[in-house]
């Protein structure tokens, strides 16, 4: 296979890649919405499919840190950046067929960390990057889970003498806002992770793709459409786990842990870093459930999402070790 073709075959793999995480993570923008039925299941997909383009557009700080904070570039090649890409579309699809809200941005991180220790040892990963993309994930949740418990217990206070049915109509509006915020951000940072992976593999078949210039505009349009579609697409066994079996949401639980969520990721972008949408908006609405009453959380459901969690890095880091070795072994 020459080099070329191998890169147009993993650009094509990157967009699959792309279009599985939009279906995968729909459940990020709308579960929420839907659950408390403030918009129809198809209605809220589109609109997530539309702002997920739109945020797609803004910035690439983050498709920078993807794309050169991680590998070193001299150990980059195609066959590496495929086996990573494929490892992660796997994790995804196993874990959206059981309903479980992993996440896209660990099993890309855990395929190309295993792929490149497989290429060239622990000296073909940057120290400084990896430290930066894992604290990154890491703290997210915490982030999400804080931010919107915070604005539930301030929400709780400035609503405490208004009847509940005034309460649900008024957050029933808010929560369109949220909810938009929410699909916005989630275009904005996941997109931007694969269009990384790209500019990683354009440079690594041509120098004049440098790994410090701008993202090409053709993999950004490309990438933003493939996440649209893909969450057009709809992940509906994931938005049932977010939507109802975490927390029975109401209109007010559903703005807090959307717009607490929805803050973490902006503010990650603006940074560049590639923080879980998931792992967000789960942690979130544990945060908005739990000041209700600790019990009124599924913690039986939370453990198997933290199970996933604590799993996702380490098996597609496998995985990516054993795609890259079969694709050795066939000559590519």
């Amino acid at each position: 296979m020459t080099a070329f073709t191998l890169l147009i075959l993993v650009v094509i793999v990157a967009l699959i890649f792309d279009f599985v995480n939009g279906f995968h993570d729909t459940a990020n923008a709308i579960a929420t919405v839907v659950s408390t039925g403030v918009l129809r299941p198809r209605t809220a997909v589109l609109l997530a499919a539309v702002l997920n383009v739109a945020g797609a557009f803004h910035g690439t700080a983050v498709a920078k840190t993807i794309g050169t904070d991680i590998l070193d570039a001299s150990v980059v090649n195609q066959t590496m950046v495929l086996s990573a890409l494929v490892s992660a579309v796997a994790w995804n699809l196993i874990t959206w067929y059981f309903g479980i809200p992993s996440s896209s941005s660990h099993a890309l991180l855990g395929g190309m960390l295993g792929a490149g220790v497989t290429v060239a040892g622990m000296g073909g990963i940057k120290a400084a990057g990896i430290e930066k993309a894992i604290s990154a994930l890491l703290f997210s949740p915490f982030a999400g889970f804080f931010a919107s418990l915070v604005i539930m217990i301030a929400l709780t206070w400035m609503v405490r003498r208004s009847p509940l049915p005034r309460i649900n109509k008024i957050f029933r509006f808010l929560q369109m806002g949220s909810a938009s915020l929410m699909a916005y951000s989630h275009g904005t940072n996941d997109a931007q992770k694969t269009m990384g992976i790209i500019t990683m593999a354009l440079f690594s078949y041509s120098a004049d793709f440098a790994p410090n210039k701008d993202v090409p505009t053709w993999v950004v349009v490309s990438c933003a459409i493939a996440m649209g579609l893909g969450t057009a697409a709809g992940g509906w066994r994931i938005i049932h786990t977010l939507g109802s079996k975490i927390f029975k949401l109401r209109p007010i639980h559903g703005f807090a842990a959307e717009t607490g969520a929805a803050m973490v990721l902006q503010v990650a972008a603006s940074q560049g870093l590639p923080v879980s949408t998931t792992h967000c908006i789960t942690a979130a609405i544990m945060g908005a459930g739990s000041t209700t009453r600790l019990s009124a959380v599924s913690w039986g459901v939370t453990r198997k999402i933290l199970w996933a969690w604590v799993l996702t890095i380490p098996v597609c880091a496998l995985l990516g070790t054993l795609i890259y070795r079969a694709l050795l072994a066939f000559g590519w």
